[in-house]
């Protein structure tokens, strides 16, 4: 047995790798990835560059000194002319907009008649920086009128920012889960695209050789469930092999991108949407020191090992499901309405894991997801970034995540080789999930 799965797999390997189109893949995949990143950058550098000029009509005598320049925005005071004449200098200079604010007793009458004028429909940016504005001097306009002075209202405004310490008495940062969910997250959503990506290679590759009828010849000389399992494998190690490839040609290319072309990769976190937790505390440099040594500070052998076994595991399961979906029909069409049902519970991880393990990474929704054997290579890799024991995932719940996935794949292999063994020699017949049970009881 073990000499013709060898043969098997070597056979799904070699048809995979030599492939005119995995050979094309393998080679532009990396060259389109890191060319949009390229391009990302370029073109968000060119946006945040833009500085967008709003026309200032200030009728009254508040806010004369309020409008300063900032990133992105710059204003240009007009005097001695009417609201229209400013529209129409503002739309003939092809100026962003123009702020109209009209002669009134105090400021509040001012800031509730206050219009913007523009085109088309305004930034959200743009408002968000006006009406900050607005708001601040709304505040000390109304603290002023019950005695607090403009120096106490500066000392008033000065930001807070809580101390953060563990129970042993290390400090600890702001935003770090957030950024160790998203850390996690990454590495489940590789999971998920591989299993999605090569699945569907294995369920192409048996509906192939079942459609030529090659799989009669090969048939009477291998046993179904050795012919499946080869074919699982043979397609995962292709696929290992074209990830690897990809990662290493990756890495290059954005290292050479970052060194001789300057893009600068912290263009595309857009500087105006700052990560979870990255306030201005965390932008002084003892914090992102402290950020630096958190990130580092992750059980990084524990991280990529356990995603090797998720990986393994979870990909077994699931190509096994796909191989009995492509030996069950005669064509990739009537693969559709088998399909969604395979996508869902990787769907579900991805996004229940996230909302689930930034809120709550010890929640019972992120805990039942992560041992649950179709959702957990996900979302225990989301959680894996925190480490094992102590503040952690449980060993316990780690353990049995692994326990479940094995007799998950045990159990799944051995009932989609039943569907295999009936549906690879069926021909023109479209079959049911009722069709499908029956399949399963056959021994």
């Amino acid at each position: 047995m073990g000499n013709k799965l060898g043969l098997i797999i070597k056979r799904e390997y070699l048809a995979k790798v030599r492939n005119r189109s995995f050979i094309v893949m393998t080679i532009l995949s990396p060259l389109l990835i890191v060319g949009m990143i390229v391009l990302i950058a370029y073109l968000t550098k060119i946006n945040s560059d833009e500085v967008r000029v709003v026309s200032v009509l200030n009728e009254s005598s508040f806010f004369q000194h309020e409008f300063k320049p900032a990133k992105g925005i710059s204003y240009l005071y007009l005097d001695g002319i009417s609201l229209q004449e400013a529209k129409d200098s503002t739309n003939a200079l092809g100026y962003y907009g123009l702020l109209h604010l009209p002669n009134k007793k105090n400021v509040e009458q001012v800031a509730k008649s206050a219009y913007l004028f523009t085109k088309d429909n305004p930034n959200t940016a743009i408002i968000q920086q006006l009406e900050s504005i607005f708001q601040r001097q709304l505040r000390q306009d109304r603290l002023q009128r019950l005695g607090v002075s403009s120096d106490q209202f500066s000392k008033v405004e000065q930001p807070f920012d809580l101390q953060l310490a563990t129970f042993d008495g290390e400090k600890s940062v702001k935003g770090i889960n957030e950024i160790k969910a998203f850390i996690g997250g990454g590495f489940g959503y590789a999971i998920m695209m591989f299993i999605i990506i090569y699945g569907g290679f294995v369920m192409r590759s048996v509906i192939e050789e079942k459609t030529s009828r090659i799989i009669e010849v090969i048939i009477s000389s291998v046993k179904p469930f050795q012919l499946m399992l080869g074919k699982i494998i043979g397609t995962s190690l292709a696929g290992i092999t074209q990830f690897t490839i990809w990662f290493i040609s990756a890495s290059v290319l954005m290292l050479l991108a970052v060194t001789f072309l300057g893009i600068d990769l912290g263009e595309l976190s857009g500087n105006s949407t700052p990560m979870p937790g990255m306030t201005q505390y965390a932008a002084m440099d003892s914090d992102m020191i402290m950020y630096a040594k958190e990130i580092l500070d992750i059980p990084w052998a524990l991280l990529i090992i356990s995603f090797f076994i998720y990986f393994i595991l979870g990909y077994l399961i699931y190509s096994s499901i796909y191989a009995a979906i492509g030996a069950a029909v005669d064509n990739e069409t009537d693969t559709q309405q088998f399909i969604f049902p395979i996508i869902l519970p990787l769907m579900l991880a991805i996004y229940v894991g996230f909302f689930s393990v930034f809120s709550n990474p010890h929640g019972p929704i992120a805990v039942g997801f992560s041992l649950f054997p179709l959702t957990s290579p996900i979302v225990m890799l989301m959680r894996l970034p925190g480490g094992i024991g102590e503040g952690g995932v449980p060993l316990w719940q780690f353990l049995s995540s692994i326990a479940l996935l094995i007799l998950t794949f045990l159990g799944i292999v051995s009932l989609a080789s039943r569907i295999y063994k009936v549906g690879i020699l069926m021909y023109g017949k479209k079959p049911t999930y009722k069709e499908l049970v029956k399949w399963l009881r056959y021994k």
